[in-house]
């Protein structure tokens, strides 16, 4: 189909040759669609973002991404790798990893100068992230000085700003502020809605029936045990409680112990 843009058949990866990472992977991903992975950590997601970015290949079973075979090769041609990073961007679960200019500013635009990006648009589209993403303060500061939630929304913003079509985060908002998480999120509907595709790994589930169509569930074997739509995912209490997604949570009322499901909050990290 002319809107399929990744195509994942069997695909596995081991670091090292030898921890396993992902084990047989079948995921098809469409133009505008909103996809969701959850699972514990070590389950494989941030591994599958990687491939999806072209920053890892398969060991065995390919990804296509466009059509095109995604192996190292296919980088090693220059329109082919330029036309991709254009079209696909990452924000990486750790934002340390993104951030390496001397001020924010420049990370900013590290992205759109390498891609060799039309000025004009780059500076509109630049005023616009900075009042979206209330980040004006920060621009001349270095990213090294920021909080997580600052660093955050800078490497969210060093992204957004190439516009690509296809939107891959990382956790992205883990500890984050709910006002900071909100405009986030906003951000990736208003993308979704103007036709972008998103790809969104999380432990929050409470974003996830804003952020997908459809949902991944992974395992800690590296298999994606279920997918489906977000609402028959999150009220199966049984399949996120074997992946470690909820706990079981107890307390003591009036001398009796009640136990009741716990989801895992990224709320709770500090900022």
């Amino acid at each position: 189909m002319s809107n399929l843009i990744f195509e994942l058949k069997d695909a596995c990866f081991s670091y090292l040759r030898k921890y396993p990472a992902l084990a047989g992977i079948d995921i098809d991903i469409r133009q505008g669609e909103k996809i969701a992975v959850i699972g514990a950590n070590g389950s494989g997601k941030s591994t599958l973002l990687h491939m999806l970015d072209g920053l890892i290949f398969p060991d065995k079973g390919i990804i296509k991404a466009f059509g095109v075979e995604l192996k190292e090769s296919a980088f090693n041609d220059e329109n082919f790798s330029i036309g991709f990073r254009k079209k696909v961007g990452l924000v990486f679960q750790n934002p340390d990893v993104q951030l390496f200019c001397p001020t924010v500013r420049e990370d900013i635009m590290f992205g759109p100068l390498q891609l060799g990006l039309e000025k004009e648009r780059v500076k509109k589209r630049f005023e616009e992230l900075a009042e979206d993403l209330k980040i004006r303060d920060l621009l001349d500061r270095s990213p090294h000085q920021l909080s997580i939630g600052e660093k955050r929304k800078v490497a969210i913003a060093s992204t957004l700003i190439i516009d690509p079509d296809i939107l891959i985060l990382d956790e992205p908002t883990a500890g984050l502020d709910p006002l900071t998480t909100r405009h986030i999120i906003d951000l990736l509907i208003e993308a979704n809605n103007s036709g972008k595709t998103i790809v969104t790994s999380t432990h929050d589930l409470h974003i996830v029936e804003e952020v997908s169509d459809v949902v991944y569930v992974f395992s800690q074997d590296k298999k994606i045990v279920k997918y489906g739509e977000p609402d028959t995912i999150l009220k199966d209490v049984e399949l996120l409680q074997a992946n470690n997604l909820v706990h079981i949570h107890s307390h003591k009322h009036k001398d009796k112990i009640h136990a009741h499901p716990h989801l895992h909050l990224d709320h709770h990290s500090h900022q």
